[in-house]
């Protein structure tokens, strides 16, 4: 009852904070991620081991020390943003060590890896990685959508020019954070839905090419919008709710992917049941 009290404190504060900081995308990849969290936890509640020492409980107590005392002493500037994407894989971890110890902790990989990737490669990326040949590449595939499309258009390394006016292709809009949550979806997908083995890997690369060219295509509209100077459809399309549409055709197209995975066509089902018929009359 104490480890429902502290995990269900924690996901109260943590979504209030993520709600707050008005990141609308990223709160919904961690509500869906914390249904499978929880969808997983109550299939295996039986069997899980709750045993655990002093240094694990210490270690836990510590890690969700530390996220308690950031909701109330907020991190500055871009900092914050860092806190919000971490603190509910350090929760958990917290909570799983003093559930069941550095020894159990195997028993929850399936829920920390799904909250790991809902939001903590979007940290690393930026962190230790140069989005820039991202943007650019980018940059280059919307020209290239654009001068399909008949429009005048020329690039100069990250900037789209057209007639009348262009944008720049900066590195918050080179998809990393569509392509961040998607990357979540296929590990839930995985975890959750397992398809065939060898279709598996294919899963995380689909993910990260719908991502991609959906946002490609979002930033020829924007460079469009923004060579006719409309700036209230700009600001629309890009940062308002506008850019959750563009976010929500990902998932969409995403999901249709995985659905075709899981359900082959007919056909192919048959071919599969035959084969699987040999194997066990072998």
């Amino acid at each position: 009852m104490w480890l429902l009290g502290i995990g269900a404190g924690l996901v109260a504060i943590l979504l209030t904070i993520i709600w707050k900081a008005g990141d609308d995308s990223h709160l919904g990849i961690i509500v869906l991620s914390l249904f499978a969290v929880v969808s997983l936890l109550g299939d295996k509640k039986h069997k899980l081991k709750l045993e655990s020492d002093i240094i694990s409980s210490v270690i836990g107590t510590v890690l969700i020390a530390i996220v308690l005392w950031y909701s109330t002493h907020f991190p500055p500037g871009k900092l914050f943003a860092v806190y919000t994407h971490v603190a509910p894989f350090f929760a958990a971890l917290g909570i799983s060590l003093l559930a069941s110890g550095l020894k159990g902790l195997k028993q929850y990989w399936q829920e920390l890896a799904i909250l790991f990737f809902a939001s903590v490669p979007k940290v690393l990326i930026f962190a230790l990685l140069n989005v820039k040949p991202l943007s650019v590449l980018t940059a280059k595939l919307s020209t290239l959508i654009l001068w399909y499309a008949g429009f005048e258009v020329y690039l100069q390394d990250v900037y789209i020019n057209l007639p009348t006016g262009g944008i720049k292709v900066a590195e918050n809009c080179a998809g990393i954070e569509w392509i961040c949550h998607l990357l979540g979806l296929s590990v839930i997908g995985l975890l959750m839905f397992p398809p065939e083995r060898k279709k598996r890997i294919l899963v995380p690369i689909v993910a990260v090419i719908i991502a991609f060219i959906v946002n490609a295509v979002r930033v020829a509209v924007l460079a469009v919008i923004a060579a006719n100077q409309h700036q209230q459809a700009f600001k629309f399309w890009h940062v308002g709710d506008g850019s959750l549409i563009f976010g929500m055709i990902t998932v969409i197209l995403f999901g249709i992917f995985y659905w075709f995975l899981l359900n082959p066509p007919e056909p192919k089902k048959r071919e599969l049941q035959g084969l699987k018929a040999n194997e066990d009359l072998e």
